[in-house]
């Protein structure tokens, strides 16, 4: 079993094109794991390792993280390596839920890129301890020291340089370590011969400088250490790692080096600083919720083998032998022939075979301990599934957004269909943020996801793993229905049939959800007092009022963000029912809604383009044509960065006209920032649109 003290379960994410595959491509190499280096679009057509899916080779983007394991300094590490593009965000959720520490690589010249802060927040949401790693040192306009500022000021990081680069740009030629004072020097034909050296000349003033940046920085986490330097003593490296280390596992600090993967320089000093800073499993909290009887109490998990199991399947990959499950165990072990239960649904399984990843390729082993990350196959079920042994544990699943774009989908043959059914599935249990329904009035099949890359990628993957060749409608935004003010309702359901009939009444107030809760969208309120309406009947309203929720009044789309009060109403002995008071609150929804000033929300978009200075006035008309608000812009080394938010409806396209306007120079990405309402004059012409047509 693993030495826990000498595992390290990591994660690398950054911003779309800062060089994360390449990174991840150099430490298999000087890992041992890999014998010949390949580019993330490289001219022999191979792609990167870590790229094992065709369609991220020909695309130059990571698409689905991969896991793979490498021993560096005698330490045993997991790898997974994140996609940058905002469409596949699920992924990059899912590795830092399950991961104890992570690298944020920064681009040297771009520094904090709007995908930067996306990924600090999820690296915050589940109090991930970082390292940050300033990558392409070897481009032009690389600055490393304003790209540390960038961290401090704008991810509010207490970013601490721990190597200094030797020259920049293309004259790059290795890092300086201030923890020692040495320079080194990456020789070899793919920089593997690491050459220590004495600090080059010109660079002593520096280093000192550094230095005591460093040692003050340190010595706020130490008392010993603060009264050593507040009396100008000088502080040894042994002293002060324990302290970095410390400080970092409890989010106060983040270590930060300099170099350029692509260049094959500064990497196996940022490695050295993995195994050095980042904690172990057992240095990590991780909580679980224990079901006894019909409560649950949180308790922590302890790393340790000799504890019931307990462990989250966090990722799905339909392999050449079927369904492969992507596990980390955080207590206890699971061996071959171990049957192991799914907490949510209660099924048992038993372990077949279970593997160690190594992107696409596996190595058997026949049992895995606390701490560990490693793959099964043949289990059924779905991403974010706890596993446990007899004791029922269950791990809270991870944050999911909701989908802001759908397609209209169909197979171009019927005699396709079978196959169409079953990409669907599969895609939908791999990635929670993929939701596939049918449309009951129109008949069609819709699928829904994070952008457009996101769908085209699942129609391309339909096409190319699944033979199906699909007919895709027009692009169609997820709107949403709120209203703007408090209202009362009251309705009385009566209907009579012969023999038993049906009756229901209810009242209460409709309003705008106050204070609520991150993810809250509906709240219901129970103030039934006296037994007016019976408590059988009061899950029923409730009900009621969630199915309407899900039409809205005006365009057909889900309503979000309200309160439904029920404070009064009436039954009958006979004729009152689970169903006569579902059908009441449903149509004392749609009433009280048309009152309460409806109105449409639209996704607003946070769209970062970067562009060369000389286009920038042409850029922000592109965005302000399309009902864009400028929030803000950057300058940096003839590049400007111009951030805004814009309706995802006006954005379709948005590509083709941003190349014409910059003649190809500038590039843009953008993620979901919030939902506002839409103009008057827009939703007017929006309600008309949908009022001859099936809702979507």
């Amino acid at each position: 079993m693993l030495d826990l003290a000498k595992t390290r379960n990591i994660g690398i994410s950054a911003h779309i094109d800062s060089g994360k595959t390449t990174l991840t491509e150099r430490i298999l190499f000087y890992t041992g794991k890999i014998h010949k280096i390949e580019e993330v679009k490289g001219k022999s057509g191979v792609g990167a390792t870590m790229d094992s899916m065709e369609l991220e080779r020909e695309r130059g983007i990571t698409i689905q993280s991969a896991a793979t394991h490498v021993t560096w300094a005698d330490h045993h590490v997991n790898i997974i390596d994140t996609p940058g593009h905002v469409d596949f965000t699920i992924e990059v959720e899912r590795a830092l839920s399950v991961l104890d520490g992570a690298i944020l690589v920064l681009c040297g010249v771009a520094g904090v890129q709007s995908q930067s802060l996306t990924v600090d927040r999820q690296m915050r949401r589940y109090n991930v301890p970082r390292l940050a790693f300033i990558n392409k040192m070897d481009r032009s306009g690389a600055d490393a020291y304003r790209v540390h500022e960038a961290l401090r000021s704008k991810l509010k990081l207490n970013a601490v340089m721990m190597t200094l680069p030797i020259g920049a740009e293309d004259r790059f030629e290795g890092v300086i370590d201030l923890l020692t004072r040495r320079a080194y020097y990456f020789d070899g034909g793919n920089g593997e011969t690491v050459r220590e050296a004495d600090i080059p000349d010109g660079y002593e003033d520096k280093v000192e400088e550094w230095r005591a940046k460093l040692c003050e920085a340190v010595a706020e986490h130490d008392d010993a250490l603060t009264e050593k330097f507040l009396e100008g003593q000088e502080l040894t490296a042994e002293e002060m790692i324990p302290v970095i280390r410390k400080a970092t596992i409890a989010l106060k600090f983040v270590p930060t080096f300099c170099g350029s993967a692509y260049k094959n320089k500064g990497v196996q000093t940022m490695l050295d600083g993995v195994t050095r800073y980042l904690p172990d499993p057992t240095e990590v909290t991780n909580k679980a919720f224990l079901r006894e009887g019909n409560s649950e109490r949180e308790v922590v998990l302890e790393t340790k083998d000799d504890k019931p199991l307990c462990s989250l399947a966090f990722k799905l990959e339909d392999g050449r032998y079927g369904q492969l499950t992507y596990l980390r165990i955080y207590q206890g072990k699971v061996g071959k022939g171990d049957t192991i239960y799914n907490a949510r649904t209660g099924q048992k399984a038993k372990v077949g075979r279970l593997v160690r990843m190594h992107a696409d390729k596996m190595e058997d082993i026949d049992g895995a301990g606390a701490g560990d990350i490693v793959a099964l196959f043949g289990i059924d079920c779905a991403a974010g599934d706890t596993f446990t042994g007899e004791t029922p544990y269950s791990l809270r699943s991870m944050y999911v957004p909701e989908p802001v774009i759908f397609y209209a989908v169909k197979p171009k043959d019927n005699a396709m269909l079978a196959n169409f059914s079953k990409a669907l599935n599969r895609f939908a249990k791999e990635d929670p943020t993929f939701k596939v329904r049918r449309d009951e009035e129109s008949g069609e099949t819709i699928i829904a996801g994070m952008g457009e890359l996101h769908l085209d990628v699942y129609i391309e993957r339909m096409r190319r793993e699944y033979k199906v060749e699909t007919v895709v409608g027009e692009p169609q935004v997820a709107y949403r229905e709120t209203i703007q003010r408090e209202v009362p309702y009251e309705y009385t359901h009566k209907k009579q049939t012969g023999g038993s009939g049906q009756y229901a009444k209810i009242g209460g107030v409709m309003r705008p959800l106050p204070d609520p809760q991150p993810g809250e969208h509906y709240r219901f309120l129970d103030k039934i007092v006296g037994g007016i309406i019976p408590r059988e009947f009061i899950p029923s309203v409730d009900n009621g009022f969630q199915i309407a929720k899900d039409r809205g009044v005006l365009i057909g789309f889900p309503v979000v963000d309200i309160e439904m009060e029920l404070n009064d109403g009436g039954f009958h002995a006979v004729d009152s029912s689970d169903i006569a008071f579902q059908v009441a609150a449903r149509a004392a929804f749609k009433e009280a809604m048309r009152k309460a000033d409806p109105v449409v929300l639209e996704p607003l978009m946070k769209v970062e383009v970067e562009t060369p200075e000389e286009f920038q006035g042409a850029v922000q008309t592109t965005l302000i044509r399309r009902r864009g608000i400028i929030v803000g812009s950057d300058t940096k080394v003839g590049t400007n960065a111009i951030e805004a938010h814009v309706p995802l409806s006006e954005m379709f396209g948005y590509s083709t006209e941003l190349r014409s306007a910059t003649q190809g120079k500038a590039e843009y990405s953008m993620e979901f920032e919030k939902y506002a309402p839409v103009p008057r004059n827009i939703q007017e012409a929006l309600v008309d649109k949908y009022k001859d047509r099936p809702k979507g």
